[in-house]
């Protein structure tokens, strides 16, 4: 796949080092672990601790909180069900999901919450894997009766309150109603969470149990999951998100005693996974292969390009690209690909020095994941770092300019 590959310059893999180190030694990042990857060539870099300040060194298998980059991998488990019509795009999803049957759609944005028009259509299962279902996380409207009402309801997590079980958080989710008519708007992150409970109701297994079977064993990420169990929680360091205006370092969460030290009571395929950089190498290698790795098939070809191809229209892609281009006090200049496919970006222009085509996405606790088609590449920095300020997208920013010129063709 891709242009002749003959993998990376020496003296370009010395400079990525370099910037990546000089991140650390900064002292905006405790530490952190990096791999790239062309064809059968590899290299990783662990570099700093696992705590600011000192502590345990970074290792190549430190676990990682994968917050947001947890959607390209568990949208996996929803095409599974489509390569074998146990699921078709164009299905309604009510028979499921039947909270979300009688849909009402908010007649502006920033209207009460009763004042409402009916939905013109079903939610399909195509809403859902774009992202398009009617309803998401929506940071440029902060402070709107419904984005208030979603936060207090636990529908997101973390904030203001846990999350709760799945059939109760549909519960709760069916008592409000649309920002957008289905298939109108791409709505962040709710979608991924919802694909999740669709997928343990359609299979009668718990959604962990589900991906872990079709995915997570095949493709051995034996670190992947949606806790860390108490003999790997040596190698699971703090997630901090430091002070917005002076940058001093808060925790934010604990190995042993945090959110993800026991199974949570809400597994959400929008965030919730913890990883390794050898994990997820192991998951979008497969997807550069077409679905395949070591002769083991986990996706159909077809799936995979549906996965990491634009699936928008312009008209549905404006709520991302005014999150991408308006708001960088949250996104940081991150996000700026041109398109969407299925639970990851999808570079549609030459914005950067990545090629279109490029796939994946970034996380809020200080991750990023890519591959490139293109070029055959695959680059995944892991930071415990969350984005409340922009080290951590420093950082991304910094490490994919140089991976691009470390390319040795």
């Amino acid at each position: 796949m891709g242009q002749g590959n003959v993998g990376f310059s020496k003296t370009g893999l010395d400079r990525l080092r370099e910037v990546l180190a000089r991140h650390v030694e900064s002292g905006r990042i405790p530490g952190l672990v990096a791999l790239v990857s062309r064809g059968d060539e590899t290299h990783v870099e662990a570099i700093g601790t696992m705590r600011h300040g000192g502590g345990p060194p970074m290792r190549p298998d430190t676990i990682f909180r994968m917050a947001s980059t947890s959607k390209p991998v568990t949208v996996a488990a929803t095409m599974v069900l489509l390569d074998e019509c146990r699921l078709r795009l164009d299905d309604p999803v009510e028979p499921w999901l039947p909270e979300l049957a009688d849909r009402r759609v908010l007649t502006r944005i920033d209207a009460p919450l009763d004042d409402t028009v009916p939905a013109r259509r079903p939610i399909t299962v195509r809403d859902l894997l774009t992202s398009t279902f009617g309803l998401g996380m929506d940071f440029t409207a902060l402070g709107t009766p419904i984005m208030t009402a979603v936060f207090e309801e636990g529908l997101t997590p973390n904030l203001p309150v846990p999350v709760p079980e799945p059939d109760e958080w549909m519960r709760r989710l069916g008592t409000l109603p649309l920002m957008h008519q289905p298939g109108e708007h791409w709505q962040y992150h709710i979608s991924n969470d919802l694909l999740g409970v669709l997928v343990a109701r359609v299979t009668g297994q718990p959604f962990e149990q589900f991906l872990r079977e079709r995915v997570f064993d095949p493709l051995g990420m034996k670190d992947t999951g949606f806790h860390v169990p108490a003999e790997k929680i040596d190698r699971f360091p703090i997630l901090y998100a430091p002070d917005p205006q002076t940058g001093e370092f808060t925790v934010w969460d604990e190995p042993a005693s945090g959110r993800w030290s026991q199974p949570p009571a809400f597994p959400g395929g929008g965030g919730g996974l913890v990883s390794t950089v050898a994990d997820y190498h192991a998951y979008f290698r497969m997807l550069l292969n077409g679905g395949t790795q070591d002769g083991e098939r986990i996706l159909s070809r077809p799936a995979v390009e549906l996965m990491t191809t634009n699936r928008l229209t312009p008209e549905q892609l404006a709520a991302r690209t005014a999150l991408a281009r308006d708001n960088v006090n949250i996104s940081f200049g991150q996000g700026q690909h041109g398109g969407w496919g299925f639970g990851m970006a999808v570079r549609t222009y030459r914005g950067d020095y990545a090629s279109i085509g490029q796939f994946g996405w970034d996380g809020g606790s200080g991750t990023s994941t890519y591959a490139d088609p293109d070029k055959d590449l695959i680059g995944i920095l892991l930071t415990q770092v969350g984005a409340s300020n922009p080290n951590s997208a420093w950082a991304f920013h910094d490490f994919w300019t140089t991976l691009y010129q470390a390319i040795d063709d």
